[in-house]
C-alpha cells in the first residue's frame, strides 16, 4: 500500500520539473493516491493538478510531465540567481 501513495521524494521530483517552468507550488494540486500512467490537467481555477503515475517510477514519468506541460503552454523560465 505505501507504494501507492506519493513520498516526499516524489513532490521533490514533481518540483524539479514544474519549478522550471515558474510555477507557483501553492498552485499545484497533487492527489496523494498515485493512479494509471500518471496525469496533467488544468483546473479553471488556474491550479495545475497531477496525478503521480503508479505504472511507472516516477523519475521515469518526469520527461512525459515535461512534455505535457509544454504542450499546455508552459515555458521554461531564466533562473534568478540574486537572493
Amino acid at each position: 500500500m505505501a507504494d501507492d501513495i506519493i513520498s516526499m521524494d516524489d513532490m521533490m521530483a514533481l518540483y524539479e520539473v514544474t519549478d522550471r517552468y515558474g510555477i507557483d507550488r501553492e498552485q499545484i494540486s497533487v492527489p496523494l493516491e498515485k493512479s494509471g500512467d500518471g496525469s496533467l490537467s488544468l483546473q479553471p481555477s488556474g491550479a495545475v493538478e497531477i496525478t503521480v503515475p503508479a505504472n511507472v517510477s516516477t523519475r521515469d514519468w518526469l520527461p512525459a510531465l515535461d512534455a505535457d506541460l509544454r504542450s499546455k503552454g508552459f515555458l521554461e523560465v531564466e533562473e534568478d540567481d540574486e537572493f
